[in-house]
C-alpha cells in the first residue's frame, strides 16, 4: 500500500527538523483560505460566535492543507467579530506541526490594519505568517520593512508574505523581497488583472497572466525567495482519496471520478509546480490533495531521482562528465535538477529523514556556489 505523502515525514524530531532550518524552512505549500466568520446564504445572515467557533472545530483543526489562512482583508465582512473569533479560538487550536497559521490583515496603516496588527501582537505565539495585502501600492517597500519591524519585536518568529495585486507592487518586487522576514510572495491574481484591465477567466488565467508571473519568479529567484500561486475561485464538489500520491493514480481518478473543476485545478497547480512555485492557494477543501500531489514529488519519482544520483556519485560525475541511465545521458546540470526534486519534497513535508540525510550529503559533496544554483532559498552550510 502506498503511504499518504504526509506520513513520510512523520517524524519531525529527527534530523529532518535541523535540515529544514538549513535548507531554509518549509515552503507555504497548499494554502487554504478559512472564512473566520462566513456568511450563511441559506440562512440570509453571518454566523455568530457560537456558530462560526463550532465550524472551525470540525474543520479547520482537521485540514490537510499546509498552511490555513484566516482572511481579515476582501473576503472578510464581520472583521472584528473575526477578530474576536480568533483571538477565542486560536489559543486552543491543536497545532500539529505540519500546520502552518497565516492571518492575511488589511492594507498598510489604515484602521483595521492598526487593529490587526494588535491582535497579530496578542496572538504572536499562534500565528507564523502575516499576509499584506497590497503590499507596497500605498508607502511603497517602507511597508514590509516598518511590519518587519514589528514582527522582530515580538515574542515568536513570524514571516511576511507580501501579496503582489498591482503593477506598482510588481514594479518595485525586488524592494519587497529583500527583507529576512520575506521567504516568499503571493501573486493575488484578482486584484492584480483588475488593476491592469485583464478580464481574467477561471479556467485560463495561467496563460492569462503568465507574462507577469514569470516575472515575479525571475525577481524571486534572484533573491532566494519562493512564490505562491494564484488562487483558484472553481468549487467542485468530488474529493481524491489521500492515498492516491502517484500520476496514474491521480489520472485514473480524474479521469472516473473527476469534475471539469477537479481537471483544470489540478492542470494549473502542474502548470505552477512545473515553473517552480512553492505554493498555491485554494478555496475549497476538496482541492487540497489535489493540488498536494501536482506540487510534491511522487514517491516513484523520488526513488528515480536518488538512483540517478548515487549512479553520479558512484561514477564521480557528480560535478563534472556524463553518465547513462536507462538509456539517457545524463550530465551535471541533470544531476541538480534531481537533486531539486528531493529538496522540493523535503520544503513540501514529504520526504523521508532517511532521504533527507542522503540529499544533505549530496549537497555536502558540492561547492557553495553549485548548491547556490540549485537551491537558492535560505543559508545553506
Amino acid at each position: 500500500m502506498v503511504k499518504n505523502q504526509n506520513e513520510h515525514i512523520a517524524d519531525k524530531g529527527s534530523s529532518g527538523s535541523a535540515d529544514a532550518s538549513v535548507l531554509g524552512g518549509f515552503w507555504p505549500g497548499i494554502q487554504l483560505y478559512y472564512p473566520p466568520v462566513k456568511y450563511a446564504p441559506s440562512l440570509g445572515i453571518y454566523e455568530d460566535l457560537e456558530a462560526a467557533a463550532q465550524r472551525m472545530k470540525k474543520h479547520a483543526h482537521q485540514t490537510h492543507a499546509h498552511t490555513l489562512i484566516f482572511d481579515l482583508e476582501d473576503g472578510c465582512r464581520q472583521k472584528e467579530m473575526s477578530r474576536t473569533l480568533l483571538r477565542q479560538e486560536l489559543p486552543k487550536f491543536k497545532r500539529r506541526h505540519e500546520v502552518a497559521i497565516a492571518i492575511r490583515v488589511n492594507p498598510f496603516r489604515t484602521e483595521e490594519y492598526e487593529l490587526d496588527m494588535k491582535l497579530v501582537k496578542d496572538l504572536a505565539e499562534h500565528i507564523d505568517v502575516v499576509m499584506l495585502a497590497k503590499a507596497g501600492e500605498a508607502y511603497g517597500a517602507p511597508e514590509v520593512r516598518d511590519l518587519s519591524n514589528f514582527l522582530v519585536g515580538l515574542n515568536h518568529p513570524i514571516s511576511i508574505q507580501p501579496i503582489i495585486e498591482h503593477p506598482k507592487s510588481l514594479k518595485i518586487a525586488p524592494d519587497l523581497m529583500q527583507y529576512s522576514t520575506v521567504k516568499h510572495v503571493v501573486f493575488g491574481i484578482h486584484d492584480f488583472s483588475k488593476a491592469m484591465g485583464i478580464q481574467i477567466t477561471p479556467e485560463h488565467w495561467t496563460e492569462e497572466l503568465k507574462y507577469f508571473l514569470n516575472q515575479i519568479m525571475f525577481e524571486a529567484r534572484i533573491a532566494g525567495k519562493g512564490v505562491i500561486g494564484g488562487v483558484e475561485t472553481l468549487i467542485g464538489s468530488s474529493s481524491m482519496p489521500e492515498n492516491f500520491v502517484e500520476p496514474h493514480d491521480v489520472r485514473r481518478w480524474l479521469d472516473l471520478h473527476g469534475e471539469n473543476e477537479s481537471h483544470i485545478v489540478y492542470k494549473h497547480a502542474c502548470q505552477e509546480a512545473a515553473n517552480g512555485l512553492t505554493g498555491k492557494q485554494v478555496i475549497h477543501p476538496a482541492h487540497i490533495h489535489l493540488c498536494k500531489v501536482a506540487y510534491t514529488p511522487s514517491p516513484t519519482e523520488v526513488s528515480q531521482k536518488i538512483r540517478i544520483l548515487k549512479a553520479a556519485i558512484e561514477a564521480d560525475a557528480l560535478l563534472g562528465g556524463a553518465i547513462k541511465f536507462e538509456g539517457e545521458m545524463l550530465d551535471p546540470p541533470m544531476f541538480g535538477k534531481a537533486l531539486q526534486t528531493l529538496l522540493r519534497a523535503h520544503a513540501l513535508r514529504a520526504l523521508t529523514p532517511a532521504d533527507t540525510e542522503f540529499a544533505m550529503t549530496v549537497l555536502q559533496l558540492m561547492p557553495a556556489q553549485v548548491i547556490r544554483e540549485n537551491w537558492p532559498y535560505g543559508v545553506i552550510l
